[in-house]
């Protein structure tokens, strides 16, 4: 697609669609993307998404209906909720950065919040009172410095972030829809949150989280942030997939050194002696990220969210279809290893890809490669 102008806002025709299209089977944030640039518009993906599934070698693929996000739409408007789309103002410009940003987002509370420098704070929801304090003294120096907090509202240290942050800017990132809040009992600290921070989610309203949503969420704390500090995480805790999903993303990872005798800290002195800096004053963190704000480019997002011009050409012929398929494997490969061995263009490999993703038969791993289900 040609460049969208920082102005950039979808019309209400266009969300729809866009809704629609991230709402259906088998479509991600990734496979979004590919189907966006492959056609070049939400309404054309939906248009090729059945023909697309039976390539692909499934009997059929649910696509959700327009009755079905218009209901949403409303739902959220109801709610003083906005579903904003990547390019659009109110999308966090960091978050845009990344190869597997959701297209759009439910958004409650104060925007403002999300065009602030933002630091990510996660931690053990089993927290010491020890990691309890270092985490009110870390943010209590973030918000002076002018940064906003994002966190996973869970309970521990991720809770006292966001109340130690809430008159600042403090974001809470959900793993449900926005009217299923986990844990339950920290409604009210999101509510307390909202005149100066904001609650957001990919997930569509009355979605319940399951365990497999948590990781999925945590790429989107790391991914709204310029770094990721870690206050207390024992050796298998989920604060642990955010540290790894920020280093992935880029981002500064930071962790709270800890007693080698407190299980607590298993996983936090671990990160430090794999590179992370170490942290004991809002300053340590302060200093490394500064630089980076610092950039002419820093936290200039591609406007369009990645968008290309839509490919020319038809659908893949049968020898390449099969060419490319006795290539793919459940082992992760390249896209570009396809085409250099298939001897196919990069087209009619992508195009492949989409069949067989909306078919339920492919899965696109972070960085680019590809494998089978």
């Amino acid at each position: 697609m040609h460049d969208i102008p920082k102005s950039f806002r979808l019309s209400d025709e266009q969300r729809i669609d866009w809704l629609r299209l991230i709402r259906s089977q088998n479509v991600g944030p990734r496979t979004f993307r590919a189907l966006i640039n492959h056609f070049g518009g939400a309404r054309a993906a939906l248009e090729a998404l059945p023909g697309l599934a039976r390539r692909g070698g499934a009997a059929s693929s649910k696509i959700c209906s327009r009755a079905e996000a218009e209901r949403e739409i409303e739902a959220a408007r109801r709610r003083g909720i906005a579903l904003v789309a990547m390019g659009e103002a109110d999308y966090p410009q960091r978050l845009a950065m990344t190869d597997d940003a959701p297209p759009l987002i439910s958004l409650r509370g104060n925007a403002a919040a999300l065009t602030m420098p933002v630091i990510a704070i996660v931690g053990s929801r089993n927290a010491s009172a020890a990691g309890i304090k270092i985490t009110q003294i870390l943010v209590a120096g973030l918000c002076e410095a002018g940064f906003a907090i994002a966190s996973g509202l869970a309970r521990g240290i991720d809770a006292a972030a966001h109340r130690t942050s809430a008159q600042s800017g403090s974001i809470a990132v959900l793993a449900g829809g926005q009217d299923k809040i986990y844990p339950p009992e920290h409604e009210s600290l999101l509510e307390s949150l909202l005149p100066s921070g904001a609650a957001i989610s990919e997930m569509p309203l009355g979605w319940e989280p399951r365990a497999r949503d948590f990781p999925r969420r945590n790429r989107l704390i790391s991914g709204l942030a310029l770094g990721v500090v870690i206050v207390e995480a024992a050796k298998r805790s989920g604060s642990l997939i955010t540290a790894r999903l920020a280093a992935e993303q880029g981002r500064e990872v930071f962790a709270v050194p800890g007693s080698p005798l407190d299980p607590r800290a298993e996983g936090t002195n671990g990160l430090i002696k794999q590179g992370a800096t170490p942290v004991t004053e809002a300053a340590d963190i302060v200093s490394v990220v500064e630089p980076i704000m610092r950039q002419p480019d820093f936290g200039q997002a591609s406007p369009e969210g990645g968008l290309r011009e839509p490919e020319p050409g038809g659908e893949p012929e049968a020898d390449e279809r099969a060419r490319i398929l006795s290539l793919l494997s459940p082992t992760p490969v390249s896209i570009d290893d396809l085409v250099r061995l298939s001897q196919t263009s990069p087209r009619v490999v992508r195009a492949v890809l989409l069949e067989l993703e909306i078919a339920g038969k492919l899965e696109r791993h972070g960085g680019g490669p590809v494998s089978l289900i």
